[in-house]
């Protein structure tokens, strides 16, 4: 009996746990269900706050996109102000115009062709007109007096063109058709023509001069300039710096002459500063020539008389016979003949023909300046070049000793 009990207590307590958990079951359910429907409400709310933020945004663009465009109306208005007042003088005139002119061109040829006569007399003079309003506002420092020509000759054909058409009614009617044809591109070019720009400062009859002295200079430089070719075949025009003084040659050319002004400075030139050493050298050892005295000066040509030594009066034995010289001859004047520039080349022969005589020391400069009448500076390079070749002598005749 006590087993029929056990069993039935060990059933309620299983029937206990199996309802305690279908009642956690059910509250747990309970709660997800719950959750799940705060979690809806919410996305739900948040999906209003977005669409009722985007609509805000959208009309706030809108709105803003609005006030742009009135903005925007507002300032073309305001910059076409008198466009707006212009403009419908020029509809008028050309819708007064334009079918006008198209009946008495069918009239005149006949037929349609004559309708395109407008095209001619109105639309002619509005094309330039309005190619003039185009360019100001491009450039607005443009030249546009051709334009202006174009406008004003269609302005003069189409108001002939009305006043023709409009004789056949009358004098009167003649006048107001040809007035009305033009007064609307009138009105227009009066309002779209700038103010005047002021002219450019007439330049000065001086500033005319040496502008037409520095484009002949320019023009003598440029036919003048010799060509550079580089290793690669490269050209390039070059011409020497300096002062010169622009000359016309043969058959009116161009051409620029070395000149030296004084107060300028004088570029250096090497041939030039040489030549000048060589010939101050040759002058210093030359012997002093005396100059013509007082007596002979106050005797006048006809008492003066050249007077040269006998042959045996000079001390090498050679002479010529005192003559006079006629009267009314001028006496002439003993020049010395100035060396010519020898090059480079030259004085190194010169000096190697010296250095196997024995007449020069050829590591110093002043020696070979003396001995062969040249500048300091091609005496110190005839030196450097001696000193030199002569290092890499003794240097190669070691090195093949070795």
């Amino acid at each position: 009996m006590s087993g029929t009990n056990d069993y039935a207590q060990r059933r309620r307590d299983d029937r206990a746990v199996a309802a305690e958990q279908a009642r956690k079951d059910a509250a747990a359910a309970a709660d997800r269900a719950l959750r799940a429907e705060a979690v809806r409400a919410e996305l739900a709310e948040r999906r209003r706050t977005e669409q009722a933020a985007r609509r805000a945004e959208a009309k706030a663009a809108a709105g803003a996109r609005a006030a742009a465009r009135r903005a925007a109306a507002g300032a073309w208005i305001a910059a076409h102000r008198v466009d707006l007042l212009i403009y419908p003088l020029a509809v008028a005139s050309a819708a007064m115009a334009i079918p006008a002119m198209a009946t008495y061109g069918m009239q005149l040829y006949g037929g349609p062709t004559g309708a395109v006569l407008p095209v001619l007399s109105e639309l002619g003079m509005w094309a330039f007109a309005l190619a003039v309003q185009s360019r100001r506002r491009q450039d607005p420092a443009a030249p546009v007096w051709s334009l202006q020509v174009g406008v004003w000759s269609f302005a003069a054909v189409a108001a002939g063109l009305n006043l023709a058409h409009g004789l056949d009614a009358g004098l009167s009617a003649g006048l107001v058709m040809g007035v009305v044809s033009v007064a609307g591109v009138v009105a227009h070019q009066l309002v779209t023509a700038g103010p005047r720009r002021p002219r450019r400062a007439r330049r000065t009859r001086e500033q005319r001069a040496a502008d037409r002295k520095t484009r002949r200079a320019r023009r003598a430089a440029l036919d003048a300039a010799v060509a550079e070719i580089d290793a690669d075949g490269g050209a390039r025009l070059v011409i020497a710096p300096g002062t010169y003084r622009i000359q016309r040659g043969r058959f009116g050319r161009v051409r620029l002459a070395p000149h030296t002004t004084p107060g300028l400075p004088v570029a250096d030139g090497g041939a030039a500063e040489d030549l000048a050493a060589e010939i101050g050298a040759w002058l210093a050892e030359q012997p002093s020539v005396p100059g013509p005295s007082v007596d002979d000066a106050a005797g006048g040509p006809g008492n003066q008389t050249e007077e040269h030594r006998e042959d045996g009066d000079r001390p090498e034995g050679h002479g010529v016979g005192t003559l006079d010289r006629p009267a009314g001859r001028p006496a002439r004047r003993r020049t010395h003949r100035v060396p010519r520039a020898r090059s480079l080349d030259q004085l190194r022969a010169e000096l190697a023909a010296a250095i196997a005589s024995g007449e020069v020391d050829p590591s110093s400069a002043e020696s070979i300046r003396t001995t062969l009448r040249c500048a300091p500076a091609r005496a110190r390079a005839l030196r450097d070049e001696h000193t030199t070749t002569t290092t890499d002598t003794t240097t190669d005749q070691d090195g093949d000793q070795r």
